[in-house]
């Protein structure tokens, strides 16, 4: 099934600013409670996190100047998940941060509501933090 779909939410910080937070894996469970609670660790390249699915590793790509957060979620069931993640500049002070969120093969109509309820949540955090 080819399915997928932007969420996104509007912060009103610089890109630079919300690149530089949200590029942060330490500062990760502060705002994606969908993906990792409590401490990473980091193991060579990736990151170990504890998450509502289990232990799952992160990779994630190098820091760049395109404000591309892209990460490699590699699931307990040994599943590799690719998430697109963008924070695209809109003008000195506004910028969209844009989730890609892709349906994998198994997952059901609810899982599929479910997690994208999820990247919104977190997304609305993130925006509540930077915006304080």
């Amino acid at each position: 099934m080819n399915e997928s779909q932007h969420i996104s939410a509007w912060i009103n910080r610089p890109a630079i600013d919300v690149y530089r937070f949200a590029a942060d894996p330490e500062l990760l469970p502060q705002w994606a409670a969908g993906l990792a609670s409590g401490e990473l660790t980091r193991v060579g390249d990736t990151w170990v996190a504890q998450s509502p699915m289990g232990e799952i590793t992160i990779e994630f790509t190098p820091a760049n100047d395109l404000g591309v957060l892209d990460h490699v979620v590699n699931l307990p069931s040994g599943e590799s998940v690719f998430n697109p993640l963008r924070v695209v500049p809109a003008g000195a002070q506004w910028c969209e941060v844009v989730f890609t969120l892709r349906r994998r093969p198994e997952m059901t109509d609810a899982d599929y509501t479910a997690d994208a309820a999820a990247v919104a949540a977190d997304l609305a955090t993130l925006k509540r933090i930077l915006e304080r």
